[in-house]
């Protein structure tokens, strides 16, 4: 059917027969495509509604081989909810007593609206507990009632958890009335929350129970962005129950999103790139060393573009990518010849 509770039923099947060298496995196929294309900076969700708990094992010990490489978060991701199951919550605490980096929720899994507000109490209690930030996915969903971003953002300002809070997919938003995400919009600029659009997944997901007109489903990335909200831009699945495709290429994922955001100008082609580079390090808090200036870490990754409007519409693989001053991965020649019609030779693209 291509919906999120689809693919959730499907994964609560597959994840009976994990291991942990399956996860650990397909996670270094994962990172030998994302290092390819340029992503050493990724923060990931391993489910904790596994009593075994394989996936956060797994993730773990992947954060510790490929330290040096990439820089790896692991957030305590509760996919079948909090309060579903009184075994969750206990859970989510063990996953971060073993050495997580993140807390997370999905309030609009949770059975009642009740229930979706005590998940995120809960959260917000966790990470308290241990000092750890907060990333959840929230909203997803094309129910216009669903309302939990707020709650969150209540949450983060109550605790004092400004900049220290990630809102992923929020696609309800996309189906707000304008004066209530209004609204909605300072909120989150009060709470310094980072909302995270999954344009590639989000498309594909969303709009499943519409006829026609069927709407995008990707949260309002250009207004949040125009109402000073920090927004970044996440890959989401790989090869999952959930999305069959995807390359771990982050500038694939531009591509999609400024189609489905409308960002087409020069001038917002141009400044996108802050979606996958300078706004996504403030919601990792990689701090200051990040960028290009005298003191930064010497993370690279040089493209075999001209600007950035030609680095978006040929997605090459880049020439070099450069982790802390060392070239972790490079390409090497790769050349495509087409037939000149006025010489009959053929030519270099």
């Amino acid at each position: 059917s291509g919906t999120l509770l689809e693919g959730i039923e499907i994964w609560a099947e597959r994840k009976k027969r994990l291991t942990v060298d399956d996860v650990v496995e397909r996670a270094k196929r994962a990172l030998s495509l994302m290092m390819s294309y340029g992503t050493t900076y990724i923060r990931t969700h391993a489910d904790v509604t596994d009593p075994s708990l394989t996936t956060v094992k797994g993730l773990l010990e992947v954060k510790r081989l490929y330290k040096g490489l990439v820089d790896i978060q692991v957030t305590a991701f509760p996919q079948d909810g909090i309060m579903t199951d009184p075994l969750n919550a206990e859970l989510l605490e063990k996953a971060v007593e073993m050495g997580v980096d993140n807390v997370g929720m999905i309030p609009h899994i949770e059975f009642t609206r009740e229930d979706g507000v005590k998940s995120i109490e809960y959260a917000f209690q966790i990470a308290k507990k241990y000092g750890k930030d907060v990333d959840g996915h929230v909203d997803e969903t094309d129910d216009e009632q669903s309302r939990f971003l707020e709650v969150v953002a209540s949450y983060a300002i109550k605790n004092n958890y400004f900049g220290r809070v990630t809102a992923g997919h929020c696609t309800a938003m996309h189906s707000y009335n304008d004066a209530y995400a209004a609204k909605l919009y300072r909120l989150l600029r009060r709470a310094d929350i980072t909302v995270v659009a999954n344009p590639l997944i989000n498309i594909h997901l969303q709009g499943r129970f519409d006829t026609y007109p069927k709407r995008r489903g990707v949260t309002r990335i250009k207004e949040l962005l125009a109402n000073g909200v920090n927004v970044a831009l996440g890959h989401d699945c790989i090869m999952d129950p959930w999305y069959p495709l995807g390359r771990g290429d982050m500038i694939q994922v531009l591509f999609m999103a400024v189609h489905v955001a409308q960002m087409m100008s020069h001038h917002e082609l141009r400044k996108s790139f802050n979606l996958i580079t300078y706004n996504a390090a403030k919601a990792l808090r990689i701090g200051d060393r990040y960028g290009i200036k005298v003191g930064a870490y010497g993370d690279l990754v040089i493209l075999d573009a001209y600007d950035e409007l030609e680095a978006l519409s040929f997605q090459r693989r880049p020439l070099y990518v450069i982790k802390r001053g060392v070239v972790v991965s490079r390409k090497t020649v790769e050349k495509t010849e087409v037939l000149d019609p006025v010489t009959n030779k053929f030519k270099q693209l």
